[in-house]
């Protein structure tokens, strides 16, 4: 039998999301059921509303979720019922060539459930695999992982997505150590996590970059030692007056745009690495001096779900706010109602949270 819930929908591109009554089947074959308790809105989720992932409408946006499992389909060993879970969507196959190679965190082959969800009979597209504005979603066991429940759905379920990706692109891509420098461009929700983990990882000057002096000034809630309002002062010679002018070892962009790519890629010292974690516009392009890409060595690369492995990492995380040293409850601006979805998303498009979170 199926499940009848109320979800968030993005029926058509750019119209308001809506609350409709949508089914949700019983899991098959490798796929579980999760009570959701609590789902983040992301800017990804503003996107698939504005078509700017793909054109697969109607859409069950939300994917930033903690909840309980409900029940499980035959196969399924690796979570029970009543299990506390973080959804991700980045459920590693284990036979694809990244895999095989020991690499599970650039899996090419992620898993999702293949029943689908409806709306009136219609397949709902569930965003990056999850669709977890719902009360109810239903994904591959893979794309639930079991943390401790001590920590409160509505912080947890922040791993899930744009904490996960700014702390993996310091952590994992960025490989930030004790005594680095570093520079993060874009202080929201991502920019921020990364602006924490460049912390946790001992990094010794981490310079915030920004335009909104709101957003510089809880960057330094998160652990910046140095900010930038680049508006108003040249944010390349402000980095390099604080690293006795050579620049820092990391650098991370994480708006997604060529300027600011550019702005990362000059800010960095010699052989240092410049981490592209923002989402640029599918038709952004970016030009580079070659001479520099070869000048200056280091690495360019990008941080995709900061390659993370959500099997080691999110209980991990959990445990460092379980312990008082990862601050998640900052990141929370306000908890919501599913249906005060839309209005959150212009919200995030102001400037005036870091994040909505919607507890159900």
């Amino acid at each position: 039998m199926s499940h009848s819930v109320r979800a968030v929908v993005a029926r058509t591109q750019g119209e308001p999301v809506t609350i409709e009554t949508i089914e949700v089947p019983d899991p098959g074959p490798g796929e579980v059921l999760v009570a959701v308790k609590a789902c983040g809105v992301c800017h990804t989720d503003l996107h698939y509303r504005e078509g700017a992932i793909n054109d697969e409408f109607p859409f069950l946006l939300g994917h930033e979720a903690a909840g309980i499992i409900e029940e499980v389909g035959s196969d399924v060993t690796e979570v029970a019922v009543g299990d506390f879970v973080v959804l991700n969507w980045r459920a590693v196959c284990g036979q694809c060539r990244s895999c095989r190679r020991g690499r599970p965190w650039y899996c090419f082959a992620t898993h999702n459930a293949t029943q689908k969800m409806t709306l009136d009979g219609v397949e709902l597209s569930p965003a990056l695999g999850i669709g977890a504005f719902a009360e109810k979603t239903l994904v591959a066991a893979g794309q639930a992982t079991k943390v401790d429940p001590a920590a409160p759905p509505e912080v947890a379920g922040l791993i899930g997505c744009g904490v996960m990706a700014g702390l993996g692109a310091a952590m994992n891509t960025g490989n930030v150590g004790r005594g680095d420098s570093v520079a993060v461009f874009g202080c929201g929700g991502v920019g921020d996590a990364a602006i924490a983990g460049a912390h946790l990882a001992g990094a010794h000057t981490i310079v915030a970059v920004d335009l909104d002096d709101r957003k510089l000034e809880m960057a330094r809630e998160f652990g910046a030692t140095h900010t930038v309002n680049s508006s108003i002062e040249d944010p390349v010679e402000a980095i390099r007056a604080v690293t006795d002018g050579n620049g820092v070892d990391v650098a991370i962009e994480a708006v997604g745009l060529p300027v600011t790519y550019q702005q990362a890629f000059n800010a960095r010292d010699l052989a240092g690495t410049v981490v592209l974690v923002g989402v640029p516009n599918p038709e952004a392009t970016l030009e580079l001096p070659m001479i520099e890409v070869f000048g200056r060595g280091g690495a360019l690369k990008s941080s995709w779900y900061g390659d993370c492995l959500p099997s080691r990492d999110f209980p991990m995380l959990i445990d460092l706010y379980l312990q008082g040293r990862l601050d998640l409850d900052r990141f929370v601006s306000e908890t919501i109602a599913l249906d005060e979805v839309e209005e959150a998303f212009h919200k995030m498009e102001r400037g005036e949270v870091l994040r909505s979170v919607v507890v159900l």
